[in-house]
């Protein structure tokens, strides 16, 4: 018996008015200071030029991938842009 034969006789899902999207509505927590930090970040920034506390702050947007940072020696801290819905 071939595939097709096989597959022919399977009844296919129906996807009409269905949402298969894993990311529809998925939100990332922020606090208030990291909001306002990540609002502060629209320019590259070099890590060094943040305080030691923005500098925490920025570790924790890195680990939500809210922020890239680009360079080992001193590195350019870049805000991740927002999809436009």
């Amino acid at each position: 018996m071939k595939i097709s034969e096989l597959m022919a006789g399977l009844e296919q899902p129906s996807t009409k008015g269905t949402k298969y999207s894993i990311l529809d509505g998925f939100s990332i927590w922020m606090s208030n200071e990291e909001a306002e930090l990540l609002e502060r970040l629209k320019n590259p920034t070099k890590l060094s030029n943040l305080s030691e506390h923005d500098q925490v702050r920025v570790q924790g947007l890195i680990r939500k991938s809210l922020v890239s940072n680009i360079g080992l020696q001193d590195p350019t801290i870049v805000a991740n842009e927002k999809p436009k819905t």
